[in-house]
């Protein structure tokens, strides 16, 4: 007998609208260190490698900023494992204040879960604040797991972050599909042989859709594409 079908779902930018929340979070430990803000057009482009990558190029990005009202060169104030640790203090219980799911989400999970998909989330976001998103917005209970990116030994685009996922949730590779918006959603499937849908309302650059079996414009598609991908 077959395992069940299963939609595995990156988080930010597919799932939910994080950026308000994250950009917000990293305008905080700026200020706190005495930096230049940045927009949330400049956060958005750092999202999707998880928290320590974002705080990285967000510090890089206002000491650039810094340097170059000031004419010197700057460091980092802090040392990155602080200033990981102190977004990660403003975020985790604040995540959802702004945050907002995309339009369609819960309906369209709430239809793939009735047409017998088994769902889970993948994402290099920490384990504990993706379950607390989704507590929060009360989805928990639809997903079979969540696979953070703290959860295994590796995280996207590596392979074993979501074949663990897949596990976890008691499916199979070639009964998955990763849904996604950016490169290391598209990696990790390639890397487990499993389909890729590009998640065209998200953050990532549209040009990856052409590495994606197909592009769904909006989420209220997913659950009729993810059945022409794979019917019962």
């Amino acid at each position: 007998m077959s395992a069940l079908r299963l939609a595995v779902f990156d988080m930010d930018g597919t799932l939910l609208d994080s950026l308000p929340d994250l950009a917000e979070c990293c305008c905080e430990i700026l200020a706190q260190c005495g930096l230049p803000l940045l927009s949330d057009m400049q956060v958005r482009s750092m999202v999707g490698n998880g928290v320590q990558a974002l705080v990285e190029r967000a510090f890089r990005a206002s000491l650039d900023k810094k340097a170059e009202e000031s004419g010197r060169a700057q460091v980092m104030p802090i040392s990155t494992e602080e200033a990981v640790s102190r977004f990660m203090a403003a975020y985790t219980p604040r995540a959802t204040r702004l945050s907002r799911l995309f339009p369609g989400t819960e309906d369209a999970l709430r239809t793939l879960r009735a047409q017998g998909w088994l769902l889970a989330v993948c994402t290099n976001k920490p384990e504990k604040a993706a379950r607390r998103i989704l507590s929060d917005f009360r989805l928990e209970d639809l997903f079979a797991a969540v696979g953070g990116g703290d959860s295994f030994a590796a995280r996207k685009p590596d392979a074993r972050h979501l074949l663990g996922t897949i596990a976890q949730a008691g499916s199979a590779p070639e009964r998955s599909v990763m849904v996604g918006d950016m490169p290391p959603d598209c990696l990790a499937a390639q890397a487990a042989s499993c389909p890729f849908v590009f998640a065209g309302w998200g953050y990532g650059a549209p040009e990856l859709a052409d590495k994606a079996v197909v592009k769904a414009a909006a989420m209220q598609d997913i659950p009729t594409l993810l059945a022409r991908i794979m019917p019962v």
